[in-house]
């Protein structure tokens, strides 16, 4: 940038060719930046330079001693890289955080703020030395927590001063976390045994466990801290992937992937031996895909499962870990999102001695929670329950639950088979797949069973389409399935940074609103803060569209009406479309437009 930014000077007709000359001599004998030895010769102020870059770039300029910085802004820049950089972090809104820097040109930073925070960076720009001051100021005496920081360099990860996870940090989890190893990481041992000591990590961890959890201590530290991490911030996955020249760490938390650090590429191996380890996995086996549980202790009650999938990959074992909160399970009906009708129909289908029910909606749509909530509801001491899962997720007390295997031959048929010899009141299938299974299925309903299970469908009216084209008899259909649910997962407003937003009237008429509404809803969104890592989302709720199959649709269906006629006749027999129940939830100002035009299609 020095020779660009000394001809445009030039050029600007603010400093000459001589006085450019002078500069770059002094760089070249003493360093530093060329505006700052410009202004250290005299040729040029602050103000001035400050005034050029801004209207060069097209960045606002900013007093940043006039600033009063969030310190929750110093965890996601640490000091090393914000000294290393010359840059301060001084708002951040929703995902997007804003950086001053005296350099706005330099694209390189930028880049690598973006990936290391995962946000949306913007620049404004200040001089140098108000930086430095307000480093100096704001970083003086902490220590920034690395997994406290949403993503850090390989440099970051080796050099940092402090890497602590005390007990304090588990707070809100619990009294206390047991590890089989101390929680706090001799930053000298992770350098010697991580950087010193990488061939000996490399041949080891594909012999000896023993000696793996002896040379390799701060691993294990490391890999406790990234599990800390997820439990912290209410991760539902943790991605660990190799690739040829970066290793990262990724989390899900509310749906969305966020990047939580980026470590040393030869560690690789190791992280995921230890892994493996934790879910007694076989650490020599490296050709196939692998699956196990690690179970994870907070506090004296609390258990936290992690249910782990290694598959081999180019370059390396890419390993998911997915976490089991029983805890944060939310079985009460009333909670999940249904609206007051809908929810009186499914509890009404709940309340039948037979018949069934499916729950549709593509993976991760929260229909497994929306099963196990019915589960919880109907468990009691006279009835029996039986379900056949894959995988079972979480387990219940008086609940019979079989882990389908497919690989033996237990598949969810067979499993639905056996059932049927097992004197049950009710059955749950984990999903059905195939013709066998529905038919089954549709048996058991038909014999006395109420059977609860889910299918991936768009919509409610479309399952009975997919039930048809899986070969069975439409009077089969009309005969057993008493209702259908469809569901989505939206983001829920964080309550502590919940702002009005102007949406205008011809885009809430498009969204599914009257001309009415339109004219006198609120909209709200999230502004971003502290705690909800500047996301604007905290947590999700689920949108429903619940179709009981009353007398007239099923006579439709032994008619063999199209799935848009059902649908048009459920919608005026009272259902509720995901979409009108995403537009309930906007007006209830617990998520945003957004959110809603994401999952859902206009009807």
């Amino acid at each position: 940038m020095a020779s660009r930014l000394g001809q445009l000077l030039v050029s600007s007709g603010i400093i000459t060719e001589e006085q450019l000359k002078e500069a770059i001599n002094l760089q070249r004998r003493e360093g530093g930046r060329l505006g700052t030895n410009l202004i250290k010769l005299g040729y040029i102020t602050e103000e001035k330079l400050i005034s050029f870059l801004s209207k060069q770039w097209g960045v606002p300029a900013i007093n940043l001693s006039e600033y009063k910085i969030d310190p929750a802004l110093l965890k996601i820049i640490p000091y090393e890289v914000a000294r290393k950089y010359r840059i301060m972090p001084v708002a951040r809104v929703g995902a997007t955080l804003t950086i001053a820097m005296s350099d706005p040109s330099n694209v390189f930073v930028i880049d690598d703020i973006k990936f290391m925070t995962g946000y949306n960076v913007e620049v404004v720009v200040a001089g140098e030395s108000a930086v430095i001051t307000a480093i100096n100021n704001y970083y003086k005496g902490n220590k920034v927590d690395i997994v406290a920081t949403k993503g850090k360099s390989t440099q970051d990860i080796l050099k940092a001063k402090d890497y602590t996870l005390s007990e304090e940090d588990l707070r809100d989890e619990g009294p206390s976390i047991s590890f089989d190893e101390s929680l706090n990481l001799d930053v000298d041992e992770f350098d010697k045994v991580v950087g010193e000591a990488l061939d000996d990590v490399e041949v080891i961890e594909e012999t000896d466990e023993e000696a793996i959890k002896e040379v390799e201590r701060p691993i294990v530290k490391l890999v406790n801290g990234i599990l800390i991490n997820a439990i912290k911030e209410r991760a539902s996955d943790v991605h660990v992937e190799p690739y040829e020249n970066s290793f990262r760490i990724r989390q899900r938390v509310d749906g969305r992937m966020y990047t939580v650090m980026n470590l040393p590429v030869k560690i690789k191996n190791a992280v995921t031996s230890r892994i493996k380890i934790m879910a007694n996995l076989d650490i020599a086996e490296r050709r196939l895909p692998q699956d196990g549980r690690i179970k994870l202790k907070v506090g004296k009650k609390k258990e936290i499962d992690f249910r782990v999938s290694t598959v081999p990959c180019l370059f390396g074992e890419r390993t998911v870990l997915r976490l089991l909160d029983k805890s944060n399970l939310q079985v009460d009906l009333t909670k999940l999102g249904f609206e007051k009708d809908a929810l009186g129909d499914f509890m009404a289908a709940l309340a039948k001695p037979y018949g069934m029910i499916l729950v549709t909606g593509p993976t991760g749509s929260g229909k497994t929670t929306t099963l196990y909530s019915a589960l919880h509801h109907l468990n009691k001491v006279g009835v029996n329950i039986s379900t056949a899962e894959d995988p079972v997720e979480y387990n219940f007390l008086g609940i019979n639950q079989v882990q389908v295997r497919e690989e033996i031959g237990l598949t969810f048929a067979s499993a639905l088979r056996s059932f049927l010899r097992q004197d049950p009141d009710i059955i749950m299938v984990g999903e059905i797949r195939d013709f066998e299974t529905a038919e089954i299925a549709v048996k058991a309903a038909l014999t006395g069973h109420l059977v609860l299970s889910t299918l991936h469908t768009n919509d409610a009216p479309s399952t009975i389409s997919r039930l048809l084209n899986m070969g069975i008899e439409p009077f089969l259909v009309s005969a057993s399935v008493i209702l259908i649910v469809a569901q989505r997962l939206v983001r829920k407003i964080c309550v502590e940074c919940k702002v009005e937003e102007k949406v205008p009237v011809p885009a809430l008429i498009q969204l599914g609103f009257s001309e009415e509404e339109a004219g006198s809803i609120k909209i709200f969104k999230g502004k971003g803060c502290p705690t909800c890592n500047g996301l604007g989302y905290k947590g999700r709720i689920a949108l429903y569209e619940v179709m009981p199959l009353k007398e007239e649709l099923k006579e439709m269906i032994l008619e063999g009406a199209s799935t848009d006629d059902l649908k048009k006749t459920a919608i005026r027999l009272g259902m509720k479309t995901l979409r009108m129940s995403g537009l309930v939830k906007i007006k209830q100002g617990v998520t945003t437009v957004e959110e809603v035009l994401k999952v859902t299609f206009g009807d």
